[in-house]
């Protein structure tokens, strides 16, 4: 009798951080944005697209978990057509990517490190947004908000640092 097969399963973990300024004109901070969904806040990443560490560290995830280059590779801020990009394209590219690699997600897992602003509210419309763009349940998307406890720049407000791990498996 032949062994079951089972399907490979791949881990990749992602992470980003983005300096916070004013938001420009008087800073360089473009708005903030996090999971896709904007919140009113004095500062804003500083960034080549539009800044969203989330869905940033979410690419990088997938991306690693089957040995590809990482968001700065493929999607280069040095190259004029991303600047101002709706991170969004990043994410759909990765799930293309990953799944052209025989690939699917199985579960994301976001952890988003700010002090302010306080996530809980617009958490599950992160979720949500998460979700649609890799085209899984969101019961399958986790994410949770922390802060550096007023330590280094992240605890200052000056920095949004973000780890996603992701799990794939082989379609």
């Amino acid at each position: 009798m032949p062994a079951p097969q089972t399907a490979a399963m791949r881990i990749g973990h992602g992470y980003d951080l983005h300096r916070l300024e004013p938001l420009a004109p008087a800073g360089r901070g473009r708005p903030f944005i996090l999971g896709g969904v904007r919140f009113d806040h004095p500062v804003g990443p500083v960034g080549h697209s539009d800044g969203d560490a989330v869905y940033h560290a979410v690419v990088d995830a997938l991306l690693g978990a089957v040995g590809l280059p990482d968001i700065g590779q493929a999607f280069p801020d040095t190259d004029p057509k991303w600047d101002g990009q709706d991170s969004a394209h990043f994410v759909v590219a990765a799930r293309e990517a990953i799944a052209r690699a025989g690939y699917a997600v199985v579960n994301i897992d976001v952890t988003v490190i700010c002090e302010r602003p306080k996530l809980a509210e617009r958490k599950g419309e992160m979720i949500a947004n998460i979700a649609r763009l890799l085209g899984i349940d969101a019961a399958t998307v986790n994410l949770k908000g922390k802060t550096h406890e007023k330590v280094d720049a992240v605890g200052e407000g000056r920095a949004v640092e973000v780890h996603v791990v992701a799990l794939l498996a082989g379609a």
